[in-house]
Parts: C-alpha cells; structure tokens; sequence
C-alpha cells in the first residue's frame, strides 16, 4: 500500500512572534539568530496544537512581516 499526504501552508504574522530574532539578508534569505524562551514556547504551543491533529512540521520560512510554516499530513481510510 502507498502511503500518501495532504499538505496546508499557513502564514502567521511577525506580530505573533515579536521577540523573535531573525536577519534578512540583501537577498531576501532569511535565519533566526535568537529565539527567547517566552516565544518558543508560543512556537511549541503551534506546533503541538497542529501536531494533536496530525499535522507534521516540514519546514518553516522566516519572511520580513511573517513566517510561513509547512505541514503534512498522512491521509487515512477513505482519504487516502
């Protein structure tokens, strides 16, 4: 049997995340350079919530106004 996926892309304004440090370089490219403990744990509390409903974290995007986060998702039963 093959397994398969669903994947959902979500985009959470900077605001949701005011501590947190990250430098976007002159060509966009973006990293974090300091995460303190209040905002990870606002962090850990998204990525617990979504993974209670079985949504996997694949990447996170750090952007200027935002962060973009991606997900996936085995599909099950009738949805596979």
């Amino acid at each position: 049997m093959v397994e398969r996926f669903e994947y959902e892309i979500t985009v959470h304004p900077a605001e949701t995340f005011r501590k947190v440090v990250y430098f976007c370089s002159e060509t966009g490219e973006c990293s974090a350079d300091q995460v303190p403990g209040d905002e990870l744990q606002v962090l850990g509390d998204l990525l617990n919530d979504r993974g209670r409903v079985g949504w996997e974290l694949v990447q996170m995007a750090f952007g200027k106004d935002s962060i973009m986060v991606f997900w996936k998702r085995r599909l099950i039963g009738n949805d596979a």
